[in-house]
């Protein structure tokens, strides 16, 4: 008797220091209303308690449009306190899943730019902050020209970049990828930053897909988060790139941190070239970890889990009504 209370006790401060034990410290940069991928990716980050999430911000293109969607995608799940924050607009474009939240008012982006936002933040959690990056690096660029060794004061930085020893049809022969490629200058500060680099290229992303099952299943699920999924996926397939099969290139970015034991990492030393491709220079000192296997199966499903198995919504009466992030 005295040991099963014993070993109860145990259990029971074991569990105890796993629930005090604090939320990794996140800023998610990304281009979401382009590609879906980066709204499975910020769903998986609103389903994981791993993460507390200190700003969702915009990059590439449009970036008023991109925290618009950001903005309603957190207020129908809820999480009105996380801020968006809007990047540097690097061209226009109306991409079709701006559709889902035209007119949209009722959460609005912090003020403020994206480059001024990460930095005050790495200054303020020096060592503690997870930086993704899962679209063009034009806001990291725009960091590093104002403080060169401001990457450093992250904990790490993992990124959707490159293409190492796979392209986009699964083959052995490289591709320009498009976020190295849609900024080539900004690609090349990156890359020599001196930080903690971790790349999810298209060695292990390009083949990593939702089926259509899978996507049934988020359908019938009928919650906010994936209502919010569907109607995005349904948009997106008006673009003529969409498949009926979306690539998970930024969910993969997301599960290199909450799942590490499900990939395998290399260092090597990367250099972007001046047309976009991200090579590996075998003979000089590693500046990179780059991502070369995923279990795919096993990584997919632990995905459909968290999307399914999550209760994010409104809650009646939110005092965050009509209000923008502060």
């Amino acid at each position: 008797m005295i040991k099963i209370k014993r070993n109860v006790l145990i259990l029971f401060l074991f569990t105890c220091l796993l629930a005090a034990q604090p939320k990794q410290k996140i800023i998610f940069d990304c281009d979401v209303g382009g590609d879906v991928d980066d709204a499975y990716a910020i769903a998986l980050l609103l389903t994981s308690p791993e993460f507390d999430i200190l700003g969702i911000v915009m990059d590439s293109g449009d970036t008023p449009r991109r925290a618009q969607v950001a903005c309603r995608l957190l207020y129908e799940t809820g999480r009105e306190e996380i801020p968006v924050i809007v990047g540097r607009k690097t061209w226009d474009n109306y991409d079709n899943q701006f559709h889902w939240a035209e007119g949209f008012d009722k959460l609005k982006p912090s003020p403020g730019n994206a480059a001024d936002f990460i930095l005050k933040n790495l200054r303020k959690y020096p060592g503690e902050i997870i930086l993704f990056t899962v679209g063009p690096v034009s806001n990291i660029a725009d960091i590093l020209k104002k403080d060169p060794q401001a990457l450093k004061l992250t904990k790490r930085v993992v990124s959707m970049f490159g293409s190492f020893y796979m392209g986009y049809d699964g083959g052995a022969k490289t591709d320009a990828e498009w976020n190295v490629k849609a900024d080539i200058a900004a690609s090349q500060i990156f890359v020599n930053c001196g930080a903690d680099l971790t790349f999810a290229g298209l060695d292990i992303t390009t083949f990593v897909r939702f089926n259509q099952q899978q996507l049934l299943k988020i359908l019938m699920r009928q919650s906010p988060l994936t209502n919010a999924l569907s109607g995005l996926y349904q948009l997106w397939q008006y673009e003529s790139y969409a498949q009926l099969e979306p690539t998970l290139f930024d969910v993969v970015v997301v599960g290199m941190v909450l799942w590490p034991e499900l990939f395998k990492t290399k260092e090597v030393h990367v250099a972007v070239t001046d047309s976009g491709f991200t090579e590996i220079l075998p003979h000089k000192k590693a500046n990179i970890k780059i991502g070369v296997t995923i279990q795919k199966d096993e990584f997919v499903q632990r995905v459909i889990d968290r999307l399914i198995k999550q209760n994010l919504g409104r809650k009646s009466g939110s005092a965050h009504e009509n209000r923008s992030h502060r």
